[in-house]
């Protein structure tokens, strides 16, 4: 006799599962099933018969294995009772049932394989930037549609339409459900990287709204660089992941009790996390070692160097300065140099970078990022220039959208002199 004590376990036990295992079971159902909202019905489905039958019959030896089983089961009878009605779908039958015997060898492997599928699926070239973002957050990492429109200040309609014609692209354009082959492998790591890069920027440093972080989306950003790296040890995946644990790691001293933005020589080095630190410097290392670095592994290995600094004063900006002078050969960007300039007036003295950031702006370059004004404002301010200081602190105050960021910049217009 089932009690209700008993029922309450077996619920809990079926949430469990599903916040442990249910994005795996679902890369693996579409594989079986070919397309994503036939899977996430079977999912489900899946669990809803979780829910009626392990109170009952108790919780199955391999839960995965059956819930991968059972959706597959109630898709293709689902897909039976449809086919009274339209006769394309008996053949569509027939076919996923011909298919069983792939699913008969399913073991943990092909499992883990399934999900390394799913994020290269997401992230398809073939898809626009957006569309890859949104789809990677809603089917690899199961945050609701409603969450990412939130993360991003978008409607949720605008956001599920972008996901809907993202899956309408890979079923119509027939996007392979697959690894690239090792000749395609860069540039298709590249885009996957890219996506998680993207995503873990949006929660380590908001770009508007009232918070300077978004845990939840760096959170998941650091889980998919950590699945990516497991499944596919790259080094740039390794080195992307290394500068992810090492700017997470600094999260706790980032904002005062108030939520207030505190700059990182400002910060409290005692909050910073010793064991994300301790694992992204090793990944870093690794990844020198194997000299097959490229750009996300040179800017965690200048994470690493402000990680290692007992004292902002005891901070090897020389050292620093060299490494993103390398970066610039690899990867130059405007936003590069504006970093190295930041980095050159801390070695130099604020004369030297303002004369580097001044060179960016007067090429047109990061006119309307923030940061490239609140930087030239600092250094205005450090040399006495302050009417200079005043009017590019107004411009950063114009172009920011946090409002953490926007008290920081009123603070330092306000405490500027005269």
């Amino acid at each position: 006799m089932i009690t209700e004590k008993t029922a309450e376990q077996s619920r809990q036990m079926v949430d469990d599962v599903y916040r442990s295992e249910s994005r795996r079971v679902f890369a693996t159902l579409i594989r079986l099933l070919g397309d994503f909202d036939r899977a996430e019905d079977a999912l489900h489905d899946a669990f809803a018969a979780a829910l009626n039958q392990w109170p009952r019959d108790g919780i199955p030896a391999n839960p995965r294995a059956w819930l991968v089983s059972t959706g597959r089961f109630k898709a293709i009878d689902g897909i039976r009772r449809r086919a009274r009605f339209d006769a394309s779908l008996a053949a569509l039958a027939e076919q996923l049932d011909a298919d069983g015997d792939a699913f008969d060898v399913l073991d943990e492997e092909g499992i883990e394989d399934d999900r390394l599928r799913l994020i290269f699926t997401c992230c398809h070239p073939a898809l626009s930037a957006d569309a890859r973002i949104a789809l990677t957050l809603r089917e690899i990492c199961g945050l609701t549609t409603e969450e990412i429109a939130r993360a991003f200040l978008t409607a949720p309609s605008t956001l599920a339409q972008r996901i809907v014609r993202a899956k309408a692209k890979i079923r119509d354009a027939r996007i392979p459900y697959q690894v690239p082959a090792p000749a395609d492998l860069p540039d298709r790591l590249d885009a996957v990287l890219h996506v998680i890069y993207l995503v873990f920027n949006e929660g380590y440093s908001a770009s508007s709204g009232g918070s300077v972080t978004r845990p939840d989306l760096s959170g998941e950003a650091i889980r998919l660089a950590r699945l990516l790296s497991e499944l596919l040890p790259e080094p740039e995946a390794m080195g992307l992941l290394a500068l992810m644990l090492l700017h997470e790691s600094r999260r706790a001293a980032r904002t005062s009790a108030d939520g207030d933005l505190i700059l990182l020589e400002d910060q409290d080095r005692s909050l910073w996390s010793r064991d994300q630190i301790a694992e992204g410097t090793a990944l870093v290392e690794r990844v020198l070692l194997s000299r097959r670095f490229g750009p996300y592994t040179l800017q965690a290995a200048i994470a690493a160097v402000h990680a290692e600094a007992p004292t902002p004063a005891a901070t090897d900006w020389a050292q620093i300065v060299g490494l993103y002078v390398v970066l610039a050969r690899v990867e130059p960007s405007p936003v590069v140099g504006l970093n190295r300039a930041v980095a050159i007036a801390m070695r130099d003295g604020p004369a030297a970078g303002l004369a580097q950031i001044d060179a960016i702006l007067a090429r047109g370059d990061l006119a309307d990022y923030y940061l490239a004004h609140a930087a030239r404002a600092d250094l205005c301010r450090r040399l006495g220039r302050i009417a200079d200081a005043r009017a590019a602190y107004g411009r950063a105050l114009g172009l920011t959208r946090q409002e953490p960021e926007r008290r920081f910049l009123e603070r330092r217009l306000a405490a500027l002199p005269g």
